[in-house]
């Protein structure tokens, strides 16, 4: 063999090392000295051997470009570059999970009770794992491992636990149908991290307040919202009870029908004045006695109703009662909004006064195509400016003062389940009684997102022109033209 082949030899094991060096994940470091040793020594024969130079620098160049093919795979395998292009970032989890995770500071791991792996439960999964290694997962068969399910006590496929120190938290039953949710997911890390005895919501009851039951007009999915972000939720009563309960982290009082006794009032009143947190949601048309503890605030409640004349809602069957909201404060509780909607049926303006001592932010506004309206008797709806207010109108404030918090909406029915899911409206609710109960604000943002239905309604005509282009005229058209340069170049 010549001794220019003996190089090339001693040159293609030392690319193999550099490679197996790559693949093993030496340290990089490492790898380019070894790498600037081999071009150091062929400079070095070049320079000895003139005759070898035209050899050299054609080994040299390839050498460079295989080390620069290399580092560019070494930086590709070790750090995975993931890049969105959806148009809601449906692959990348919201903000709150991130931050709810970046706060995870002992391992949890999550149980996957089913036989089949869903690939898009999969993928979730990996996405909450490169955001915190101390996440992790694991997929189980519970007819092979039995035992294990025994332990979790299984009852069918496609349950899903968290396990966190000695808790263990069911989130969700998952099926072909239903995949695994960001939303509950999230919520679950956030409940079982909480010591629940310690976060308790009560709803007032007693006066004719909206019950928490499963009906259209009840409260029931807004308190499983409640209970899976970890929040212990009760009925309170103040004319049974001697005190306020010492785990009372927020009072909600929605829509009472009737007037609350001096003494809940003074109660309500010495709760606030302690460092106590209170959300009332009030429909018009209502006097509930508060007037003495909202004036302390420098609220004011208008028992007219805002009308919307804008026709915004009338395309989705909204009336001119149904307020439609785009404009929201600069605060925590609507700091992600952006230009979102949530709605509101039968609202009533709020003004408020300043006070030295509160920090009021006005949460929702209306657009100036509202106005509120003071006669309610089923006649033609028509401003009038001797009676009514235009707008812009406040229907939610939020106001803090030392360590007590208020927020005042006034409209229940956006929290009922016949209008919770709608756009923004379980945001709205659940980031007012987290921001009332001291979480941080991080963690107020929107839930999981969902992609944007891109589909094409067509009617059967339009079905049917589209399929003769796409398989008649389209084709056709391409074979005329290349009748037509065929002929003319003939």
């Amino acid at each position: 063999m010549k001794d220019h082949q003996l190089y090339l030899l001693g040159l293609l094991i030392a690319i193999i090392g550099l490679i197996i060096g790559i693949v093993l994940k030496f340290p990089i470091s490492l790898l380019l000295l070894i790498t600037l040793g081999l071009i150091v020594s062929l400079v070095f024969l070049a320079l000895t051997y003139p005759k070898t130079i035209i050899i050299s620098k054609k080994i040299i160049t390839s050498l460079a470009f295989l080390i620069i093919l290399g580092l560019i795979n070494y930086l590709v395998v070790s750090k995975e570059i993931r890049i969105d292009l959806t148009e809601n970032q449906i692959f990348t989890l919201s903000p709150q999970s991130q931050t709810i995770l970046s706060q995870l500071t002992n391992p949890l791991k999550v149980w996957i009770f089913q036989t089949q792996i869903n690939p898009r439960d999969l993928e979730l999964l990996k996405n909450y794992q490169r955001n915190n290694p101390r996440f992790s997962f694991e997929f189980v068969d519970p007819e092979n491992q039995i035992q294990l399910a025994k332990k979790f006590g299984i009852q069918n496929q496609g349950e899903v636990y968290l396990e966190y120190q000695e808790k263990r938290l069911l989130i969700q039953r998952i099926s072909e149908v239903e995949p695994l949710e960001e939303a509950k997911l999230t919520s679950g890390i956030q409940a079982i991290q909480r010591d629940s005895q310690s976060q308790t919501i009560y709803f007032l009851q007693g006066h004719g307040e909206t019950e928490l039951n499963p009906t259209e007009e009840g409260l029931s999915q807004g308190v499983e919202s409640l209970t899976s972000k970890g929040y212990q939720v009760q009925t309170l009563n103040l004319a049974t009870v001697d005190r306020i309960p010492e785990d009372t982290k927020v009072i909600i009082i929605i829509s009472p029908k009737r007037r609350l006794l001096d003494g809940e009032i003074e109660v309500l009143q010495n709760y606030l004045n302690n460092g106590g947190n209170l959300l009332l949601m009030l429909d018009p048309q209502t006097d509930l006695g508060l007037t003495k503890l909202l004036a302390d605030w420098g609220i004011e409640l208008d028992q007219r109703m805002v009308i919307n004349v804008s026709g915004s809602g009338t395309l989705v069957g909204f009336g001119p009662a149904t307020v439609i909201i785009t404009n929201y404060g600069q605060h925590p509780i609507t700091q992600a909004f952006g230009e979102g909607i949530s709605l509101y049926h039968l609202a009533r303006p709020i003004s408020t006064t300043s006070k030295p001592d509160i920090e009021a932010v006005a949460l929702l506004i209306t657009s100036d195509s509202t106005w509120a309206e003071s006669r309610l008797d089923g006649q033609e709806i028509e401003f009038d400016p001797e009676e009514d207010i235009p707008g812009p109108l406040d229907i939610g404030v939020a106001l803090s003062r030392d360590n007590s918090r208020l927020v005042v909406i006034g409209n229940a029915t956006f929290a009922t389940n016949g209008w919770l899911k709608q756009q923004l409206n379980e945001d709205m609710f659940l980031n007012t009684v987290q921001w009332l109960a001291g979480e941080p604000e991080s963690v107020l943002s929107l839930g999981s997102k969902e992609p944007q239905n891109r589909r094409l309604n067509l009617t059967a005509m339009q079905a049917k022109t589209l399929s003769w282009l796409s398989l008649v005229l389209v084709p056709l058209s391409a074979f005329v033209v290349a009748i037509i340069l065929w002929w003319r170049h003939r």
